[in-house]
């Protein structure tokens, strides 16, 4: 455990001035410096020295949790709800340490209760940049990654993913983001089927998938048209637009989730916005006349796809031109709503394990383009605010 002291004044006059005089000729370098991206992350003590509540990517070492602002535990963990990070594996100086407050959707990933082990590996971060117990901290996390791996993919040629898109934003962002993502391998919609079954599969049933609206764990061989059987769910309504189930948006992965058929026949083309009657079947989801909203562990997912979705689709030679509006009762122009609402459940609903599985699969094993939104879910607010 390490606890923080009070300094003592008792050294020698000529070992303090010597100590100060050696530190002008040493310059420590423990961390390259980056701009707080994800492609070039801050190091601790940058994370450190700019606590000003902006959203930031840190990447430093685990060196155990903090439980006071003066206390960093290095073992027998009481819990998983934090992280002290360091830019040493070795620190055990608590000054030079950042703590991070881990939210409840990364916490069996991240948790040193659950996984003691990720004491000295490396982890990075993205936050908000704000004290945690009294202590320089790292809060309202979206988003984490283990081990010194990039978590974004590397470009041929080198580079990140996402170079054009850094520092832009507006359209500018939207329309960098759509030429990175564009042209992805298509599938045909009767080879969706097993494609869900590997991007929707259980993580504690590998013998089953996750319904996106009830949440239910149910046999990947039980899909149909059956009243409960799964079928392929279009979040983004097949009709806004009119693209049905063609090469493109109609068989577009980042869009497509396995739902339950009776209630993907509820929700039929709804938009989504707050409130109605609460479904029978799929507890936790309301609905209208207008409008469909999802339990509240998918809807920062369903936002996030509609992002996608938007930036995606920009009316390219063949393409229809996908838009968000404000609105419901859009029918079948191509325009999906409430904007302002998705924009809030972004941030209500946190990117997860089970999303970042989605789109390294979608990406590695089958149209090799992201959902730019599940990497970095702050981009929507910098495009649609």
């Amino acid at each position: 455990m390490f606890t923080k002291h009070e300094p003592r004044f008792a050294l020698p006059i000529l070992l303090v001035l010597a100590f100060f005089i050696s530190a002008l000729f040493i310059t420590p370098s423990l961390a390259a410096a980056g701009d707080g991206s994800l492609s070039s992350p801050y190091s601790v003590s940058q994370a450190i020295a700019n606590q000003n509540s902006t959203i930031k990517t840190v990447s430093g070492y685990v060196t155990g949790q903090p439980t006071s602002a003066n206390t960093v535990i290095t073992s027998s963990y009481p819990n998983d709800y934090a992280l002290a990070l360091a830019d040493s594996s070795s620190e055990t100086n608590i000054a030079n340490m950042v703590y991070v407050q881990i939210p409840t959707s990364f916490r069996s990933e991240f948790g040193l209760k659950t996984h003691p082990s990720l004491k000295g590996k490396k982890v990075t971060v993205t936050g908000t940049l704000s004290a945690y117990f009294t202590h320089p901290g790292l809060k309202d996390v979206s988003a984490m990654f283990s081990g010194n791996d990039s978590p974004e993919p590397e470009t041929p040629g080198g580079g990140s993913y996402y170079d054009s898109a850094v520092g832009k934003s507006g359209s500018s962002l939207k329309n960098a983001l759509h030429e990175i993502i564009d042209d992805h391998s298509e599938i045909s919609y009767s080879n969706v089927w097993e494609a869900l079954r590997k991007t929707d599969e259980d993580p504690n049933n590998a013998n089953n998938v996750i319904l996106l609206y009830t949440g239910r764990s149910q046999g990947k061989t039980m899909n149909g048209s059956g009243v409960n059987d799964w079928n392929r769910e279009h979040v983004w309504a097949k009709s806004h637009g009119d693209f049905g189930t063609t090469l493109g948006p109609g068989t577009d992965l980042h869009h497509l989730r396995p739902t339950d058929a009776s209630v993907n026949s509820t929700r039929n083309n709804l938009d989504f916005d707050n409130g109605g009657s609460e479904h029978t079947e799929a507890i936790g989801n309301y609905y209208d006349s207008d409008s469909w909203e999802p339990r509240d562990s998918v809807k920062g997912d369903v936002a996030r796809m509609l992002f996608y979705m938007a930036v995606r689709y920009e009316g390219d030679v063949g393409e229809v031109d996908l838009e968000l509006n404000n609105q419901v009762n859009n029918g079948t122009a191509p325009y999906h709503g409430k904007l302002a609402v998705l924009l809030e459940w972004n941030e209500q609903d946190p990117v997860d394990a089970f999303e970042r599985n989605r789109n390294e699969i979608i990406y590695n094993q089958y149209q090799h383009n992201r959902n730019p939104f599940i990497d970095h879910p702050e981009w929507a607010s910098a495009i649609w605010r």
